[in-house]
């Protein structure tokens, strides 16, 4: 019998096959784009509501048993890596709409898929889901003062407006948050419910690949357009991957952290939280379509980095 876990270790390949197909149908049709545009907000709705509804949304204290791992982790991914993903942006081609997707997806960490690369990859599974909580909360806190800080403020006043995002933070941020805080209190208030969870845990893989596959299909002119340019990302994305381990082995050895809360440290710094950045990027106006092809082609390089951390890091930059 198929299990959940093996699904998301080979959840790449279901991603890939996602854009080949979407690219595919997009260049042989390619009047899908209105239609598939339409169809993309529902589906990332209810991927968010699933993605939130994994998140322990009641219990953040909890992340804070354990000071010197929260220490390491709020470093790491709110200091440590916003001064990375700024450095490495200023390598990149002078292209707003790229850098901004850059931007957008290395500056908030992981709260679902990270947990279960942790697991596969040996970590403190326990401690990942305890710190999801408040990664969740400080990236939507901190993302739009890093935003103000590291871009032009003629680029962030004008593109990332208030009056363009706030339907995308609502509808697709704050509605599925309230509901998955909802689901989280109705399925503790009686033990049996507790099925329900673990029946949605199942849904995340399928829908992103739905979600890859609409926006590939969408948005197969700007792909064969910024080709050169969506390049030139890519050796960023994987520099990016093996700088985020390093810094999780650094802070490890100077907080004196145990080797699987050093592991769990490495996959919360080397994983994003692409799709809860996709309605912002979807949300701007016309012109920053290559924005949004950025944070699916970081998701797809993300993937097969954890492929590669799932060797690397626990047999030799965190052996027992």
């Amino acid at each position: 019998m198929l299990s959940r876990l093996a699904v998301e270790r080979h959840q790449v390949w279901l991603y890939l096959a996602g854009i080949v197909a979407g690219l595919a149908l997009g260049v042989q049709s390619p009047g899908v784009g209105p239609l598939f545009d339409a169809l993309l907000w529902p589906v990332l709705g209810v991927l968010l509501y699933t993605t939130f509804v994994q998140v322990p949304l009641l219990h953040l204290r909890d992340a804070f048993r354990d000071l010197r791992f929260v220490l390491a982790l709020l470093l790491g991914n709110f200091v440590l890596i916003p001064l990375l993903a700024w450095g490495l942006v200023l390598l990149l081609p002078d292209d707003p709409a790229l850098r901004l997707g850059v931007l957008l997806v290395l500056l908030v960490p992981c709260t679902d898929w990270f947990i279960t690369f942790t697991q596969l990859g040996r970590g403190d599974t326990a401690r990942a889901i305890a710190v999801t909580p408040l990664n969740l909360l400080l990236q939507f806190l901190l993302l739009p003062i890093y935003l103000w800080w590291m871009l032009p403020s003629e680029q962030f006043t004008s593109v990332l407006s208030v009056k363009d995002l706030a339907p995308a933070a609502i509808g697709l941020i704050g509605i599925p948050l309230l509901l998955a805080a909802l689901s989280e209190r109705w399925m503790e208030a009686r033990p049996s419910r507790a099925v329900w969870r673990e029946r949605l845990v199942w849904w995340p893989v399928p829908l992103l690949t739905i979600v890859v596959f609409l926006i590939a299909a969408a948005q197969v002119g700007v792909v064969r357009d910024s080709g050169p340019m969506l390049l030139a990302v890519l050796p960023v994305f994987v520099a990016f991957a093996l700088a985020a381990a390093l810094i999780a082995r650094v802070l490890m050895r100077l907080l004196a952290l145990p080797v699987a809360s050093g592991r769990t440290l490495a996959f919360s710094l080397g994983t994003r939280n692409s799709f809860v950045v996709l309605p912002f990027a979807l949300s701007l106006p016309a012109g920053w379509e290559t924005t949004v092809v950025v944070i699916v082609l970081q998701t797809l390089v993300e993937l097969f980095a954890m492929v590669f951390y799932l060797w690397w890091i626990p047999r030799h930059l965190f052996r027992a």
